[in-house]
C-alpha cells in the first residue's frame, strides 16, 4: 500500500495565480496539514482531498475527467464537486473546500460541510437479501443506503468475518507488512449504524423464486422483495493423493490466510502449485518472508495465457532474481511427507504446499433456482438474473459487455465491487446499465501490473517500452482492435486507455 502523501506544494489558503491553474489541469498544495488538490474543470475550480481513500494513492498523479478525477494506482473515481467515491474500489469520500476568486488570485478557505444524505429510496422495497458477504455483496449493501434506501437490508454471507479486502490476502497481508487491522472493509459498528443485517457463518440451502424467500441449511428463512446473488467463487481442489495432508493449502478466505501465516512461521521450503496471479503472488509474499519457494506450472512461461509472452518472461525474471525457482512443463503428481513428485519423476521437497490452481464460480443455488446459467448466471446489462427482482454481481455474472460486444464473465476484485453498486441502484430502479471496463492489478515484489479490458484472445500485441525494464505499455488487439492494455511504470497510460476503451462499443 502507499503511504498516505504528505501535505507538499504551496500553501492554498495563501492564494495563488488563477493562471497557473488553466481549464483541464491541476495542482497539488495544501491547507494546514492536509494535502488538497485543486482542479478546474471549465470556468469552476475545485478543491478536494488529494489522497484516494482506497490504498491513499495520489490524486494529482491521476487523470481529470470533466468534473471528476481518477485515482492512477487502483481507478477510483472521485467527484470534484462533492468529493462522493463515484466508483469502486475507494468506499468512502473525499474531503471538499471552498476556493475563493479575488481578481486573478485564487484561494482555498474552509472545509465544507457538505450533507451526503439522500432522499429515501425505494419506499415500495420492504426487504432487500444479499447472498454473499464478498466485494459484490457489501459494496451493494453499502449503495442502498447511500442511495436512500430505508427498508431492511440482510447480508447472508458464509464467510466467518466480516467483509474484508481480499486482494490484500496474497499481497502485502501475507508478506507480513500489512497488519490484520487493514483487512476488515468495514467495523462491525458500521453496519449497526447502518442498519446492515450481516449474518455470517449462514448457508443457504435454496431460493424460492416464486415465494421470494432465502432458505438457511438451519431452517432460518428470510423473505426479500428483491435479491442480489453474489456468491462468487470457490478454489480449484486438487486431485491427487496426498491431497488431504494438513501441509497443502488454499488461498481464498481470510482464514486460510491467516493459516498460511502461521504454518509459515515454521516451514523453510513451500511448493506453490500453479503459476496462476494467486500463486505467484502467494509466491512472492512467501518469499518476503524469507522462504525458499518452488513454483510448478504445466506452461512455459508464468501468465502467458493472460498477459502474452513478453511480460510472461518480465514476472518470471522478476521473481528468479529474488530466489523462486520454477519447475514449468510439469504439475503435481503425488503430495507425501516429504513434498510434491512431479509427473515427470522430479522430487520438490517442501514442509509446506499451497494450490493456486484457479476457481470456479459457485452457480449451485441459482441453478437449483432455475435461473438461467451458462458458464456464469446469465444478467441483463442491468445485471438482472432470468427471473424479475433477482440480480447477481461479482464472480459468478455473465454480462453482455458493451465494449466486446459479447458475453464475459470474470473475476476481479474491482468488477465486483462496481458491480455490486450498480446492481444496488438498480434494485432501486435506476435503470443503470453496466459498463464499466474491467480492471485488475498484480503485485510482484515492488513491480505492478494494471491491466484494463477483456482480451481472452488476441491475434496481435504491440508493445511500446522495455519490459525488460519494468518500463512499458502492452496492447491486446484483436482484429486490428484494441481489446486490453497492460501497463508497467505507466499508470497515467493505464488510466487513459481505460477511457479510450470506454468509448470502444462494438456491436453484439
Amino acid at each position: 500500500m502507499s503511504e498516505a502523501a504528505q501535505p507538499s506544494g504551496p500553501d492554498l489558503t495563501k492564494g495563488f495565480a488563477a493562471s497557473d491553474l488553466p481549464p483541464g489541469a491541476m495542482l497539488l498544495g495544501h491547507v494546514g496539514d492536509d494535502a488538497v488538490l485543486v482542479a478546474r474543470h471549465g470556468e469552476e475550480v475545485f478543491a478536494i482531498g488529494a489522497v484516494c481513500t482506497h490504498y491513499n494513492g495520489p490524486l494529482a498523479d491521476g487523470l481529470l475527467i470533466d468534473d471528476t478525477v481518477r485515482c492512477p494506482l487502483h481507478h477510483a473515481c472521485f467527484s470534484l464537486r462533492n468529493g462522493e467515491a463515484l466508483r469502486a474500489p475507494a468506499l468512502n469520500p473525499v474531503a471538499c473546500w471552498r476556493v475563493e476568486r479575488s481578481g486573478e488570485t485564487l484561494f482555498v478557505r474552509e472545509k465544507l460541510k457538505l450533507d451526503r444524505k439522500r432522499a429515501r429510496s425505494g419506499a415500495e422495497l420492504r426487504s432487500v437479501v444479499i447472498i454473499g458477504g464478498g466485494a459484490a455483496g457489501n459494496a451493494a449493501a453499502e449503495m442502498l443506503r447511500r442511495e436512500g434506501y430505508d427498508g431492511s437490508i440482510t447480508m447472508l454471507s458464509a464467510d466467518d468475518a466480516l467483509p474484508y479486502d481480499r486482494p490484500n490476502l496474497s499481497k502485502d497481508f501475507l508478506a507480513g507488512t500489512a497488519p490484520a487491522d487493514w483487512i476488515p472493509l468495514r467495523s462491525a459498528d458500521f453496519y449497526e449504524k447502518k442498519r446492515i443485517d450481516v449474518r455470517l457463518g449462514a448457508r443457504v440451502a435454496s431460493i424460492g423464486t416464486n415465494a421470494r424467500a432465502v432458505i438457511l441449511e438451519d431452517g432460518g428463512r428470510f423473505e426479500f422483495d428483491a435479491l442480489l446473488l453474489a456468491t462468487g467463487a470457490s478454489p480449484v481442489r486438487l486431485d491427487v493423493p496426498g491431497a488431504d495432508l494438513p501441509k497443502l493449502h488454499y488461498l481464498r478466505t481470510f482464514d486460510d490466510s491467516l493459516a498460511l501465516i502461521a504454518r509459515a512461521k515454521d516451514a523453510k521450503r513451500v511448493a506453490v502449485i500453479g503459476a496462476s496471479f494467486i500463486g505467484l503472488e502467494t509466491a512472492a509474499a512467501l518469499r518476503e518472508r524469507g522462504l525458499e519457494v518452488h513454483v510448478i506450472g504445466p506452461q512455459s512461461r508464468p501468465l502467458e495465457r493472460v498477459l502474452g509472452p513478453e511480460l510472461g518472461d518480465m514476472i518470471r525474471t522478476i521473481h528468479e532474481e529474488h530466489g523462486v525457482k520454477f519447475h514449468f512443463g510439469t504439475s503435481a503428481a503425488t503430495i507425501d511427507a516429504r513434498g510434491i513428485t512431479l509427473n515427470n519423476g522430479e522430487a520438490v521437497e517442501a514442509d509446506l504446499v499451497v494450490a493456486g490452481i484457479g476457481v470456479r464460480p459457485d452457480l449451485a443455488l441459482a441453478s437449483q433456482a432455475g435461473l438461467a446459467v451458462d458458464n456464469g448466471i446469465v444478467v441483463d446489462e442491468y445485471l438482472q438474473t432470468s427471473a424479475r427482482g433477482i440480480f447477481a454481481a461479482g464472480d459468478i455474472a455473465r454480462w453482455p459487455d458493451p465494449h466486446t460486444g459479447t458475453s464475459i464473465r470474470v473475476e476481479h476484485w474491482i468488477v465486483a465491487e462496481r458491480q455490486g453498486q450498480t446492481a444496488a441502484r438498480n434494485i432501486l430502479e435506476r435503470n443503470e446499465r453496466f459498463d464499466a471496463v474491467p480492471f485488475f492489478w498484480s503485485q510482484h515484489y515492488d513491480v505492478a501490473i494494471r491491466y484494463v479490458g477483456h482480451a481472452e484472445r488476441w491475434d496481435n500485441i504491440e508493445i511500446n517500452g522495455d519490459p525488460a525494464a519494468r518500463d512499458c505499455t502492452v496492447t491486446y488487439l484483436l482484429a486490428g482492435r484494441r481489446a486490453a492494455v497492460a501497463t508497467v511504470s505507466r499508470d497515467l497510460a493505464n488510466l487513459r486507455a481505460e477511457v479510450e476503451l470506454e468509448q470502444t462499443i462494438v456491436p453484439s
